[in-house]
């Protein structure tokens, strides 16, 4: 007997909406609505809103708390101001990464992850193995909590509109507590897409009061096929795709993101040694011959050896061109080389290109 699909909160404003709706993750979530390409335009040129209320939220708090980020997480969390957010991983003690994570530092001994939604069971368990002595709780938010990602050029505009100046105020990363119509509203100055926009974080309760007054203010309503095309161009990594236990940050040009000179953490010792010594790097690629690159294809050297996979692939709305993004042997990762792509069982040449293909216009 199947296990039912899992719902958001705002699984009825996306029937109502007639979204297509798929399995993803074991929830029942909206592919898109109008169509990828152009709910993928819209957030490139105006401003569109996520739900991605499947997403994992734990509390960390507790005089203890900073001194458990820094353990388990790449960050350097000490440096993380209060009204601040940063990115992060989780690794293993081989280096693997676990998960990558997003932390919101919310008061002096009070911080907010937010992890993948795949994750949220591993994570928690894997974090909580840590805690041991330390003065510190690990609260799992995620059951009682919706999150609207609002993204794109008019997304301030659009969240102003609601909140007044403090969308204006805050800063790229930024994170702070404010009211909407009498309810308690946290709003993050991050996403997920290469665009501005704001990720709002509120009661399930209010969520669909929420949705409702965001499309009122001129925010279109996208889907996870957007989502994913929107954070492929700025080669933003996706969990089970660039990154996976057995890939390391270094392979995934996360290296930035781990912070070796803090001291000790979880992985450290091994990530001493990659640091300098892995084999394999991601790289960017456009498809020269004929076909489409997709996740999980062989990726072939020019003489035809196999040097690794394809991570991502697909048409690329921006640039209107099949793209691709894998982790191979880093022998073979120079800009301008020839790789070939197996496609169905066929060699099809393309080219690697530079990494990212797509670079945000946001600036503040």
């Amino acid at each position: 007997m199947s296990t039912p699909l899992l719902q958001t909160v705002l699984h009825a404003e996306h029937i109502a909406l007639n979204a297509r709706m798929v399995e993803f993750g074991g929830w029942d979530m909206p592919v898109q609505y109008t169509g990828i390409i152009d709910e993928h335009r819209a957030v490139r040129e105006r401003a569109g809103i996520f739900d991605v209320s499947h997403m994992g939220e734990f509390w960390v708090e507790g005089s203890d708390a900073l001194a458990f980020l820094q353990h388990v997480t790449t960050a350097d969390v000490s440096q993380l101001a209060i009204g601040h957010a940063g990115y992060a991983l989780l690794c293993r003690p081989d280096g693997g990464v676990v998960d990558d994570l997003f932390i919101y530092h919310m008061s002096s001994d009070r911080y907010l992850l937010v992890v993948n939604a795949s994750n949220i069971a591993k994570d928690y368990a894997w974090m909580s193995q840590f805690i041991g002595t330390l003065r510190v709780t690990l609260r799992d938010a995620s059951p009682s909590t919706a999150l609207i990602a609002l993204q794109g050029p008019r997304a301030e505009g659009i969240l102003q509109s609601l909140v007044g100046h403090v969308a204006v105020d805050l800063v790229f990363h930024g994170v702070t507590t404010t009211s909407w119509n009498g309810l308690e509203l946290i709003i993050a100055r991050t996403g997920y897409t290469g665009e501005d926009g704001f990720e709002l974080f509120v009661g399930n309760q209010y969520a669909a009061a929420l949705w409702r007054a965001l499309l009122a203010a001129g925010a279109q309503a996208c889907g996870l096929g957007a989502r994913d095309s929107l954070r492929f161009e700025p080669c933003l990594a996706l969990y089970g795709h660039e990154l996976d236990d057995t890939i390391n940050p270094y392979e995934a040009r996360l290296g930035w993101a781990v912070k070796l000179n803090k001291g000790e953490f979880v992985g450290s010792a091994a990530l001493h040694d990659l640091k300098s010594n892995y084999t394999r790097r991601l790289v960017a690629f456009e498809v020269t011959g004929k076909g489409i690159a997709r996740g999980g294809y062989a990726v072939h050297s020019s003489d035809g050896q196999p040097i690794g996979q394809v991570t991502t692939g697909m048409p690329s709305p921006t640039f209107a061109k099949p793209l691709g993004i894998a982790l191979i042997d880093r022998a073979y990762t120079q800009e301008g080389g020839s790789i070939e792509i197996i496609v169905r069982d066929k060699p099809v040449s393309a080219v690697i290109v530079k990494y990212p293909f797509y670079q945000s216009r946001y600036k503040k």
